[in-house]
């Protein structure tokens, strides 16, 4: 703790906050998703060592690196041109603003926060006031991309830079051309040229910028712009269930990492028991000896911690992990779980919902091996009409409640076994205009009712934005009455009438559905 409080003696300002363990807790350690507003914090390297963007590294700071040297710093040839450290500390935030921390700033996505921080403005304002109650110095910067975001916090005129939507390119033209995340030799080339400024670019043909500096310039030129997405890797935080093992010598056969996985499983499970919890995503990482890794990940369509079938899912695909020169570390984590408390067993030995398990069994190995988004089920949706009342996803983003969300035949009346994607007009004879019909034509062929029930009116759902109903294109401002019939062969049909009766407009009718 020496060398920080050196290093912290040698800031700009110093605040008890400085005296941090720099790779301790992030300022922003986790991202909520990709796209939306973008927000960018930096400054913060300005309290570990007064070191910036484009700042010499002062011999305090060097000085404070040499003793001791502190086992978590990097040394003097290894630090960047943002600078050093990035002094760390953990603000109390909403748990969607979550980021990056990157050398000299943190990175987020604060697309879920304007609302409820009012405004872009204020929540720039509030993130602002809490980095100056905690000791930092901080500079903002808010735009539609991470690199409009990064570049508008480093050299914006002003302490925190609100970027418009889709006014990229007219409020970033004044910024240097550092602002492009280049490095040094294609800066220094481009400023050999007269090009100083991000808007300098922006006329300038392509195809030689290309050909003399590489594709880095235009890249980044595009990904500001947002014309090219950009790949996010965010710091994610440790999962609260993990397994590790570490090896005495590095192991590479396939039968030595089935048996790490087994041992694994079994400790995971037994832990995610105590706390009633179970698995939807299990991740296993490998750390091989040459300091690289790989990782194989497996989801469940329900929560779990029955290790036989979690093994299973995971024996698939383990011949695409890569032992390399060797594994010395394998790590087993649980980085989502839902709640997963005892089930009542019978005296058979049996579990009553052994059968949704087993269905749910069926689903994970399908996900492992299709593809999560090749196997899919109906999720209810909150719609009275029929064919918006459901919609398909992938079976393992499934929620234990949508079983509970169906409304059952005791709620509504029957609904039929099939149920068509478009309704089909039909030819129907009614003796009562508002009645049932006695016979109607579909496919060129007479059907003759001997039965009907009905009608169950169905009203449009005058709330929804014209926008939202895209679903069907059946879908009309008209009232429907659904009758259910049968005609002389036995078959049993779902019609309705669309709209009510007019003299000078008679209302259509249309097959929905077959009941069998």
């Amino acid at each position: 703790m020496k060398a920080l409080d050196k290093l912290a003696a040698a800031c700009e300002r110093y605040t008890p906050w400085t005296a941090i363990d720099p790779l301790g807790g992030g300022l922003l350690t986790d991202m909520s998703g990709s796209g939306g507003l973008w927000l960018d914090v930096t400054g913060c390297a300005h309290l570990y060592a007064g070191v910036g963007a484009g700042e010499n590294q002062s011999e305090e700071f060097l000085e404070a690196l040499k003793d001791p040297p502190h086992p978590y710093l990097p040394p003097p040839n290894k630090l960047g041109r943002e600078g050093a450290i990035v002094a760390t500390h953990s603000i109390q935030s909403p748990p969607s603003l979550r980021g990056r921390v990157r050398v000299g700033g943190a990175l987020t996505n604060s697309t879920e926060n304007t609302g409820v921080n009012k405004g872009e403005e204020a929540l720039v304002k509030d993130l602002r006031d809490r980095c100056l109650e905690a000791g930092y110095q901080p500079r903002i910067g808010l735009a539609d991309t991470p690199g409009a975001a990064w570049a508008a916090a480093r050299f914006g005129d002003t302490p925190y830079t609100i970027i418009p939507q889709k006014a990229h390119q007219y409020s970033l033209a004044a910024l240097p051309i550092a602002g492009l995340r280049l490095d040094t030799a294609t800066l220094e080339g481009l400023e050999s040229l007269g090009l100083r400024h991000i808007g300098d670019l922006y006329e300038m043909p392509r195809a030689p910028l290309a050909s003399r500096f590489g594709g880095q310039a235009l890249r980044r030129l595009d990904q500001l712009l947002g014309r090219l997405e950009e790949p996010i890797s965010p710091r994610r935080p440790a999962p609260s269930h993990f397994a590790r093992l570490v090896f005495a010598e590095p192991i590479g056969r396939s039968e030595d990492i089935s048996l790490a996985l087994d041992k694994l499983l079994a400790e995971l499970c037994e832990d995610l028991e105590e706390t009633t919890l179970g698995a939807r995503r299990l991740e296993l990482i490998i750390f091989r000896v040459d300091n690289t890794r790989d990782s194989l990940v497996i989801g469940t369509s329900q929560p779990s911690r029955d290790a036989d079938h979690l093994a299973r899912l995971f024996r698939d695909d383990l011949d695409t992990l890569d032992p390399g020169f060797g594994i010395e570390v394998i790590v087993l984590a649980a980085s989502e779980t839902n709640a997963l408390a005892a089930r009542q067993i019978d005296i058979a030995g049996k579990t009553a919902q052994q059968a949704n398990e087993n269905a749910a069994k069926l689903v994970d190995r399908l996900s492992g091996r299709l593809g999560s988004h090749n196997v899919i089920r109906l999720h209810p949706v909150e719609s009275h009409l029929p064919e918006c009342a459901s919609e398909t996803r992938p079976a393992l983003k499934a929620s234990v409640t949508d079983e509970k969300n169906w409304q059952g035949p005791l709620r509504r009346p029957p609904r039929p076994l099939q149920l068509l994607t478009q309704p089909l007009p039909i030819d129907v004879m009614a003796p009562v205009p508002d009645g049932p019909p006695v016979m109607f034509r579909w496919r060129k062929q007479q059907h003759k009712i001997t039965r009907a029930e009905g009608p169950e009116r169905i009203s449009p759902e005058w709330w929804r934005p014209t926008q939202l109903q895209t679903r069907s294109r059946s879908l009309t401002k008209e009232t429907r009455d659904y009758y259910r019939l049968e005609d002389q062969n036995g078959n049993r049909y779902w019609v309705y009438r669309e709209g009510l009766y007019r003299p000078d407009k008679p209302p259509g009718w249309y097959l929905h559905g077959f009941f069998a």
